[in-house]
């Protein structure tokens, strides 16, 4: 093992050789309606399992939000109605990481669960909190501008010493590495969509140039204010009908999804797999949020080069950026197919977004950790919302010499014939980013328990940032001309939930 443990609990490294391969130690994601470990990332892939619903009265009003913020045009307030959240998204626990109440009170919910999830990954990949005090570990978030700084200064956690400190993108990565006392290199970065994927390179290369013994990789993203939601929908970017339908050819935008991901790695050859990347820019394109083909192209060989793959058909699995949008699915599928299947390869493509929803920053990692679950199992999971392939995405996969499988809800897990798989994860701004995971050594396929480790249990209470009096069955209150007050739900939401398994 390349890290561990002194006998007064430092960290020290011993480098064996001149290997720069950089491995996947530790994982820990959480996603929405509970999804929180690897096997129940595979069940609900298995099952083609759609999470994303009407957004939940716990968050706010969804008729009150949809008329305030759509009142000029019914489709905006269509597409202000959906979303994929996290449960018990309130809940952390302070005492583990030495934080007082009234700074957790004030902290963004995305720092609060970054921690937890943080050490998580590290723990999972064998580094105790003790071994980690004084260490040289690195931290990069993959993060945008939050949304709690609006939500914050609405509660009197506002008028608070911490309300400085508590929602900045700057702090989030900076507080794990103090929570826990690491000295390697920090950063956060924004690059939009892409931005986790982004953060996990710059872990990859802070370990080849020898700044630090490990690295936690991070992506964060939470819906916490209705009015951040208005310039998606009025961009056009998010879709009329509250779903990623990715590679379908009801595909009109995706579906705004939240996500917690952080993934630890280190030089060496891991059995959970080894990782190469890649981040370019899109350049001059049709547009600043157009994608660009060549580009795509450029990033993912660049990856693969990184990789140490000299070809294509080596890669038999493809996690798919595929927000679900009518011109991006198309490019992206061009660029994949000009890489992969030109020289005779076979690939099978799906992506996390039809479950879940685009997680945003968060999605690149989110989209790594379900790759790294069906190269250890061998299969590749369905695509969720396929039920009629977009025609130009089929027309762009035929006649190029190699096999490609969009498997849909109906078909059985697709089986993977080699090692190797990509997640690509590209940012609106231009910033696109590829990664490689090869299946690390000693991992046959077929079901394998993951890595065993201590259980890690955290004891947690509340800390709301938002105050929501509404029972369930009251999704939506109505003033009436006399006074009165109507509550309303609908069949589907927070009351389907609540009854759904009785």
């Amino acid at each position: 093992d390349p890290v561990g443990a002194g006998a007064d609990g430092s960290m020290w490294v011993e480098r064996a050789g001149s290997s720069t391969q950089v491995a996947v130690a530790g994982v820990s994601l959480v996603l929405p309606s509970g999804v929180s470990t690897m096997g129940s990332l595979r069940a609900m892939g298995t099952c083609s399992r759609n999470v994303l619903r009407v957004i939940p009265s716990s968050r706010w009003d969804v008729e009150q939000a949809a008329h305030a913020l759509g009142s000029t045009s019914p489709e905006v307030a269509s597409r202000v109605r959906h979303g994929s959240f996290l449960c018990d998204a309130e809940l952390f626990e302070r005492s583990f990481f030495s934080i007082s109440a009234a700074e957790a009170a004030a902290m963004d919910p995305q720092q609060r669960q970054l921690l937890e999830r943080g050490y998580a990954a590290l723990h999972e990949s064998g580094m105790s909190k003790g071994a980690l005090l004084g260490a040289t570990v690195a931290v990069n978030v993959g993060q945008w501008a939050s949304e709690f700084g609006a939500v914050l200064m609405r509660t009197p956690a506002g008028r608070s010493v911490y309300a400085s400190t508590g929602f900045s993108c700057s702090v989030t990565c900076g507080r794990v590495s103090f929570a826990l006392g690491l000295h390697g290199p920090c950063a956060s970065y924004d690059t939009a969509c892409s931005a986790s994927l982004v953060a996990n390179h710059g872990s990859a290369r802070a370990l080849q140039r020898g700044e630090c013994v490990a690295a936690l990789s991070a992506g964060v993203n939470m819906i916490l204010d209705p009015a951040a939601m208005l310039g998606t929908a009025v961009g056009g970017f998010t879709s009329v009908k509250g779903r990623s339908h990715t590679f379908d050819s009801r595909a009109d935008g995706y579906a705004r999804g939240e996500a917690i991901g952080a993934l630890a790695s280190r030089l060496g050859d891991e059995a959970i797999g080894v990782l190469g990347s890649a981040v370019r820019q899109d350049g001059r394109s049709a547009s600043l949020t157009a994608p660009s083909g060549q580009a795509q192209q450029g990033v993912l060989a660049a990856a693969l080069s990184d990789a140490q793959l000299q070809r294509g058909r080596e890669v038999a699995a493809l996690e798919a950026h595929g927000t679900g949008t009518a011109l991006g699915d198309p490019i992206e599928c061009g660029a994949f197919a000009a890489v992969f299947l030109s020289v005779g390869g076979s690939l099978v493509v799906s992506s996390l977004k039809a479950n879940v929803g685009h997680t945003e920053p968060g999605a690149g990692l989110s989209g790594l950790s379900k790759l790294v679950v069906q190269l250890r199992e061998g299969g590749m999971l369905p695509n969720a919302q396929l039920r009629s392939l977009n025609p130009h995405v089929g027309g762009l996969l035929q006649g190029n010499g190699g096999r490609c499988a969009l498997p849909s809800h109906a078909s059985r897990v697709a089986k993977l014939p080699s090692l190797a798989g990509g997640v690509s994860s590209f940012g609106y701004s231009g910033t696109i980013a590829h990664a490689v995971v090869t299946r690390g050594a000693g991992v046959e396929g077929g079901g394998e328990a993951w890595p065993p480790s201590t259980p890690l249990v955290y004891h947690r209470r509340a800390f709301s940032w938002c105050s929501s009096s509404s029972h369930p069955m009251a999704q939506s209150r109505l003033a009436m001309p006399d006074g009165a007050h109507v509550f309303r739900s609908a069949a589907a939401g927070a009351l389907h939930a609540l009854v759904a398994d009785h």
